[in-house]
């Protein structure tokens, strides 16, 4: 059961981002309509998503094969598109694609083939993105700057999977000097692909920032920002395992 309190914690914070997205694009000359809320929603349960889905959030994104299967099982989306944002095992590629709009996550040739293999069978076209690992962290999943363009021509040319540009996540300790460096490198990377023209490709996307830095992500070019605990407040990670 969600509180009162709860339902009016989240209703201010979503304006309050929204209003602050608005401004970081208007001060960057960019069109605040360009750039998408994520609501980054690890942990939550079905009715605090359900009950967030009724304000202007544009998609949900989220970390876990399970929570994906569950939240759109109970249409807790209200419609609203579902990305799977988290690391995905090749083992559990099957439970995703078809389901989530979008995964975000894509790191490899052999995810890259499991995908393909997987939307084949369903007859559908998969959207992607490729996520970099631009801090160059061992503790993080993601692609490193030199093999980006070879995975995004394998991405190419599947027949199942289309290319909707890039994601990453900034090292955790990056002040916002560093945070905006390393997105601004995403910003060039996506114009190079972009300069690739790539077959079956729409490289529009570029997912980054989070709670902490989405502003200046938005300073940097972001098309989508993934915002979690500024929506919904501190995750209790005893609810999930």
């Amino acid at each position: 059961m969600i509180s009162k309190t709860q339902k009016r914690q989240m209703r201010d914070a979503v304006a309050e981002i929204r209003a602050r997205m608005a401004d970081a694009a208007r001060a960057a000359g960019r069109d605040p309509k360009d750039v998408l809320l994520c609501a980054a929603c690890k942990t939550r349960t079905v009715e605090e998503v359900r009950y967030s889905a009724d304000l202007p959030i544009d998609l949900f994104g989220e970390n876990h094969v399970q929570e994906l299967v569950e939240k759109t099982d109970a249409a807790a989306y209200n419609g609203k598109p579902g990305h799977f944002i988290g690391h995905l095992q090749t083992n559990k590629v099957n439970k995703v694609v078809g389901r989530a709009a979008l995964i975000q996550s894509v790191d490899s040739t052999r995810l890259l083939d499991k995908i393909d293999a997987a939307a084949a069978r369903l007859d559908v076209v998969q959207d992607i993105l490729v996520e970099i690992n631009i801090g160059e962290e061992a503790s993080k999943s993601g692609v490193d700057a030199d093999g980006l363009f070879p995975l995004l021509e394998s991405a190419a040319a599947k027949e199942h999977i289309r290319l909707r540009g890039l994601m990453a996540i900034p090292p955790a300790d990056a002040d916002e000097t560093a945070a905006r460096r390393f997105f601004a490198q995403m910003r060039e990377l996506l114009a190079k692909a972009n300069a690739q023209h790539y077959d079956r490709a729409q490289m529009d996307i570029l997912s980054m920032g989070m709670s902490g830095d989405y502003t200046a992500a938005i300073a940097e070019g972001a098309t989508l920002v993934r915002i979690g605990t500024a929506i919904y407040g501190a995750r209790d990670y005893s609810k999930k395992a």
